[in-house]
């Protein structure tokens, strides 16, 4: 990221297999007008990570628009993933040739079930996190919202435990604060929702749940206005972070007057 745009890092870093960034807002590539509008948005959102699927994003034929002619890998974190996979064999033959291609190691891995909901296959991507690992991949995983699964998935190595909110490019915003908000208690690298935020309020939900980021993708590539939705999912984030680090007011069953009723005159 350019450093006119790059939000300073203060004493509440995200830090991710070692790397160190101010924003704990990812974007992504997919659904947007074209790349232009992508780098626009990316800008306006002070990411500084953006997932891009190996499969379907053009980084190397020159004939056709290129996502690095408008988003520069020496300025952004680019996060190849897994988009598209549904056996581990395909996942894991993915970021190997995107390794080859750019040198990323720090990857985001999903495992997919069904083309309906879009629901990982957590066998298969546990599985395709251990082959991963066992490669030298630093691997941030998309799972289901299961803290068994998410533990598992820690054991096994993951640097960061990527849950689902709601079924991806649903915009459902997060469905089951319960087994989130337990993931985020049991787990020891960073937890960042991941599918399913429709608006900056979700985004604010999941931080407000000590959730340590929030990754998204059409929540702001199909917003009527893509770049001020991006702010406001900045915003957004920052705004429930702080929420969270702050430790809201106890809920109280009956009213609590602002100023004491004793000593009226």
């Amino acid at each position: 990221m350019p450093d006119d745009a790059r939000p300073a890092v203060g004493d509440d870093p995200l830090v991710v297999a070692g790397r160190t960034f101010s924003s704990r807002l990812i974007i992504g590539t997919g659904k947007y007008k074209d790349y232009a509008q992508n780098a626009e948005a990316l800008r306006a959102s002070g990411a500084e990570i953006i997932t891009v699927a190996v499969r379907r994003v053009n980084l190397s034929d020159p004939n056709q628009p290129m996502l690095v002619d408008h988003i520069s890998p020496e300025d952004y974190v680019f996060l190849p993933n897994t988009a598209g996979c549904f056996t581990g064999e395909d996942a894991v033959r993915t970021l190997r040739l995107a390794r080859e291609a750019g040198g990323w190691d720090l990857v985001k891995l999903e495992v997919l079930s069904d083309p309906k909901h879009l629901y990982p296959d957590m066998e298969e991507t546990l599985r395709a996190a251990q082959m991963l690992i066992k490669d030298g991949f630093q691997v941030m995983v998309y799972c289901s919202d299961d803290p068994v699964y998410a533990r598992k998935l820690e054991d096994a190595g993951c640097c960061a435990i990527m849950p689902l909110g709601a079924p991806i490019g649903s915009g459902l915003g997060l469905q089951n604060k319960v087994n989130i908000r337990l993931i985020v208690e049991q787990t020891s690298v960073p937890v960042i929702v991941d599918a399913g935020v429709g608006t900056p309020s979700d985004a604010v939900e999941a931080m407000e749940l000590g959730c340590d980021g929030v990754l998204m993708n059409t929540a702001i590539a199909e917003a009527k206005d893509p770049v001020r939705m991006a702010a406001a999912m900045k915003h957004a984030v920052i705004a429930g972070r702080q929420g969270y680090l702050a430790g809201r007011m106890p809920m109280k069953r009956y009213a609590d007057p602002s100023s004491p009723l004793a000593g009226l005159i």
